[in-house]
């Protein structure tokens, strides 16, 4: 039997939920508790042919909670979701036994506000920070900021995440919640918010009065959406010191 890495722990599925037909989060349990601050991500994967298959995921929960969450998107010719998108409760994984990354909330600019801008998938570190801070505030512990979060979909129905944060929102007046379906016409019941994130940003930016003052912007996901989100801040005159960005693959260079 191969050795697993020193590196790498197991863990076991304890649920599963299923959003749509290729979007899905897993809880799962580590053999040691995993440490990591919200916003930072891990790497899990799988045995196969004598070594592990793996990839990096946002942690979705909060370093709060005993059980470690992930969301994942199908990616149909992909190496390693295949082999998750099967996973179910009692199923192992292997996952890094330290978390990594600096997509964490801004505690040393002084800013008071935080704009959390995601598309799909890319609300996974954002519901890690939402989570940690709606925990501490109901222990008496309010976070002295405020949190914008606006994620775009193509659909109401990617929003995996949405009646968590809308119920979140309405409970906790330092957040705020706005999801944005790119394509309504295939989406006849939604009745908020129209457009990519890049059409209402300027919007939510006014409406909110989110200054490059008081602000530190947080942009995840599609990497064009956040190429674009960076230049409509550029435009507001944020700096680049105050715009942090996780992409969660590199679009691929077209050769002429």
């Amino acid at each position: 039997m191969a050795v697993i890495s020193e590196k790498h722990q197991k863990v076991k599925v304890v649920s599963r939920r299923d959003h749509a037909k290729d979007l899905w989060s897993l809880r799962v349990q580590p053999e040691t508790q995993l440490s990591f601050k919200p916003g930072q991500y891990t790497t899990l994967g799988v045995r196969e042919n004598g070594k592990i298959i793996e990839r990096a995921f946002s942690i979705v929960s909060s370093p709060l909670e005993n059980e470690v969450e992930f969301f994942f998107e199908l990616v149909p010719h992909g190496e390693l979701t295949p082999h998750i998108y099967y996973a179910k409760e009692g199923s192992e994984l292997l996952m890094r036994r330290q978390a990594k990354g600096l997509f964490t909330l801004d505690t040393e600019s002084g800013h008071r506000q935080h704009l959390l801008v995601a598309t799909v998938t890319g609300v996974a570190p954002y519901v890690s920070m939402v989570r940690t801070a709606a925990r501490k505030a109901n222990q008496g512990q309010p976070p002295g900021y405020r949190m914008v979060l606006i994620q775009s979909a193509s659909r109401s129905w990617e929003f995996a995440y949405r009646e968590e944060l809308q119920a979140l929102a309405e409970q906790h007046a330092w957040l705020e919640y706005v999801p944005t379906v790119s394509r309504p016409w295939e989406d006849a019941e939604w009745t908020g918010e129209v457009g990519r994130v890049e059409d209402v940003l300027r919007k939510y930016l006014d409406s909110f009065g989110l200054t490059p003052e008081t602000t530190t912007a947080y942009v995840c996901g599609h990497p064009q959406m956040i190429e674009n989100t960076k230049g409509i801040l550029a435009r507001r005159g944020f700096s680049k010191e105050s715009v942090r960005e996780e992409g969660y693959w590199v679009p691929k260079k077209s050769h002429k």
